[in-house]
């Protein structure tokens, strides 16, 4: 394939967004069963109307000053596609965060709609 994947560039542009503050992206994506794992809550959240829930609270308050995309992975299966990464960024504070995450996309006429997204944090830094 010449180009980016749709998958990746859909993420791409979320990400833009999110590092702005705006987890709208994000959620223009979404399946409406969207279900979603990160290390910051100990159950799984499940839907759109209670991922919504969660990332307007945390409207405005994510701030990168950089980021990046670091070795992407696109697995299509049919109508479905897996994409992974790590993600490296930088808060305007300085902080710098390493997380991995994996996403799964239905793939059809809408374009790419987000059904799973697991995001972890990533201890040291490991070859």
């Amino acid at each position: 394939m010449i180009g980016e994947h749709p998958v990746l560039a859909a993420e791409r542009r979320a990400l833009e967004r999110w590092c702005g503050g705006d987890p709208s992206g994000f959620l223009e994506l979404c399946d409406a069963e969207v279900g979603y794992f990160e290390p910051f809550r100990a159950a799984r959240i499940d839907g759109l109307a209670a991922l919504t829930a969660h990332y307007e609270g945390l409207r405005g308050q994510v701030r990168v000053r950089s980021w990046e995309i670091v070795e992407p992975r696109v697995v299509e299966h049919g109508a479905v596609a897996i994409l992974s990464y790590r993600f490296h960024s930088v808060a305007e504070s300085g902080a710098a965060m390493r997380w991995q995450a994996s996403e799964v996309y239905r793939l059809d006429g809408e374009g790419p709609r987000l059904l799973h997204t697991h995001w972890s944090l990533l201890g040291a830094e490991v070859a």
